[in-house]
């Protein structure tokens, strides 16, 4: 793509899909781990998150992009000496275990939020007032091997909400996992695990030079023009959590540079940045897809009414009473536009999977969504091994749904 190019608001949605590797058709065999090497490669990295309603993101995001795969090639790769090493690329996430060098800037600022100078002082302050006992739970790791907050001799348990109730050793792991000072890994109960990062990381990736911070927010930075396929600057900041304004400066040398080149996108008012061999096509994949809230296609808000013009928030922690479409709800794409919006459940107890609530995009054709989405509901029904599909009559699609489900 040559410099000045003007895309438009289809085009630069095409890159979106090409970028996340949603555009091409899923796998026809049964995937294998180079397959969800290659889907996390192409998003960058895959959210984390404890709600499982449907099925936890990590695995839904592959789904979205593999079909019907094996989530223990994911518990395998994600595990000691594995491909993928979790951290904070943008939430809690999984990352290519190569670009771990490229977070150790933010292992040493301890985490994601470590250059606010409020969360800085409390940070501090935390630490001085419990560091014997840091001390003594970094020592305990050492000796015992990997072990989860719930297995320290010493857990010092708290009463509480959401943060206030994790345990003291639970924020020290926590702590000592930000600076880079433990790695970790999840259980098959999404429980971490936490060990010394010799034990964790493979030794090639630990001897690899940490580079300079502002390289590595260059290379973080084209890895986000990569998977985002095109965006603002404020889009390939926020992919991984960069500062806009920081990320600006590098932008700008990655453009003089020639790794990324600048154009304009249809009603966008802000510049935009792409790969130089970033060429936009038509998507292959003819089925529909459903998303996980967390997918990072989706995930930035403003992104994606800007991308899809869909305008699209998480409710699962807006009271019942003033939800709009429903507590889960995953986007369903077909081609190129997202068309509808399903409120789902796994009702493991009796193997059913839930349709609480079907929404029709406007100009969405009805009968073609409904088919599709059938057909997408049962693969996913069919991967979660539930045995039946109920639809609810909650929504403006709920109905052609049902007729065709009978």
């Amino acid at each position: 793509m040559r410099a000045g190019a003007e895309l438009s608001a289809v085009e630069a949605r095409w890159l979106a899909l090409r970028g996340q590797g949603l555009g091409r058709p899923r796998p026809k065999a049964e995937p294998a781990r180079r397959h969800v090497r290659a889907a996390v490669a192409s998003a960058g990295m895959v959210q984390l998150d404890a709600i499982n309603v449907v099925e936890r993101t990590q695995f839904l995001v592959l789904f979205s992009r593999l079909g019907a795969y094996d989530q223990d090639v994911l518990h395998r790769m994600s595990g000691p000496g594995g491909e993928l090493f979790e951290y904070w690329g943008r939430m809690a996430s999984l990352l290519p275990v190569a670009h771990q060098p490229l977070f150790r800037w933010r292992m040493a600022r301890h985490g994601p939020y470590g250059e606010s100078p409020t969360n800085t002082a409390r940070r501090e302050a935390w630490r001085a007032e419990h560091a014997d006992y840091i001390a003594s739970i970094l020592q305990e790791v050492t000796d015992r091997g990997p072990l989860t907050a719930a297995q320290l001799t010493d857990p010092r348990r708290r009463d509480g909400e959401w943060w206030e109730r994790r345990s003291v050793g639970r924020q020290a792991l926590e702590g000592l996992f930000a600076d880079g000072e433990l790695a970790g890994w999840r259980n098959t109960r999404f429980e971490r695990v936490y060990d010394l990062p010799e034990r964790v990381i493979p030794p090639e990736v630990l001897a690899v030079p940490t580079p300079p911070v502002e390289e590595a927010h260059r290379r973080l930075l084209v890895l986000a023009a990569s998977s985002l396929g095109v965006g603002t600057v404020r889009d390939l900041a926020g992919y991984y959590l960069l500062p806009t304004r920081t990320a600006q400066a590098r932008v700008a040398e990655l453009v003089e540079a020639g790794e990324l080149v600048q154009v304009a996108v249809e009603g966008w008012r802000e510049a935009a940045y792409a790969l130089p061999d970033a060429r936009p096509s038509r998507p292959t994949r003819a089925h529909a897809t459903l998303l996980s809230p967390f997918d990072s296609l989706i995930w930035e808000r403003r992104r994606t009414a800007e991308v899809f013009g869909f305008d699209y928030r998480i409710e699962v922690y807006v009271p019942a009473p003033r939800r709009t479409y429903g507590y889960f709800v995953l986007p369903l794409l077909l081609g190129d536009e997202v068309v509808a919006r399903l409120d789902l459940k796994a009702d493991r107890k009796g193997s059913v999977l839930r349709v609480n609530a079907a929404f029709l995009e406007p100009g969405a054709d009805r009968p073609e969504t409904a088919a599709a989405a059938l057909a997408e509901l049962d693969a996913l029904r069919r991967w979660l091994g539930l045995g039946d599909l109920a639809v609810a009559p909650r929504g403006d699609l709920s109905p052609e749904l049902q007729r065709l489900a009978g």
